[in-house]
């Protein structure tokens, strides 16, 4: 049975291998659509990006040590389940990496009048190789000016790895996380 997560809450990952399905569904209509971009910030103890080819999103869908693979951008997030997924295999994982930030941005959030509050049925989930849901954590906050949400993060701690349900929205979009993890 998954575990329901609450914002704050972490949790052990047993799994070394995993799908994160992150899904959102609009409940209004700026005219143009919603396109959400999941993301993953492999960052280092100094809370950093490794290098900048450790940051997994649209463009780069491969992390440089076959660990993170983002399974490519979901324009309109129609349909029910995963709007976006990330394969994820810990065994792979840079040595120099402790922490795997998960973050969801709107793209040209400004330029379509878009932000969170738009967005309704917001979460993120662990599913194992053979689908069943580990654990799924469902934003319950209204961001109602916030553009970007850092979804979760997995993280090692004593050679174990673990998923904290994160849930902080941020006025911003991808180039503000970059500089924050550049």
């Amino acid at each position: 049975m998954a575990i329901n997560l609450r914002k704050g809450q972490r949790e052990n990952i047993n799994a070394p291998k995993f799908t994160v399905g992150l899904g959102w569904d609009t409940n209004s209509s700026t005219g143009s659509d919603f396109d959400l971009d999941a993301s993953v910030f492999m960052l280092g103890e100094n809370k950093r990006l490794v290098t900048d080819d450790h940051f997994v999103f649209y463009n780069n869908l491969h992390s440089p040590d076959g660990a993170i693979e983002h399974t490519g951008d979901n324009l309109t997030g129609e349909g029910d389940g995963d709007d976006e997924s990330i394969k994820v295999d810990l065994s792979k994982v840079d040595s120099r990496v402790s922490e795997l930030c998960i973050v969801v941005t709107i793209h040209e959030a400004a330029n379509r009048r878009q932000n969170f509050g738009q967005v309704r049925n917001s979460f993120v989930r662990i599913v194992d190789q053979n689908g069943v849901e580990l654990m799924k954590y469902e934003l319950e906050e209204d961001f109602s000016i916030e553009t970007a949400v850092e979804f979760g993060r997995i993280y090692r701690r004593n050679g174990e790895w673990k998923f904290e349900a994160v849930g902080a929205g941020m006025n911003g979009g991808l180039q503000d996380y970059l500089n924050k993890y550049q």
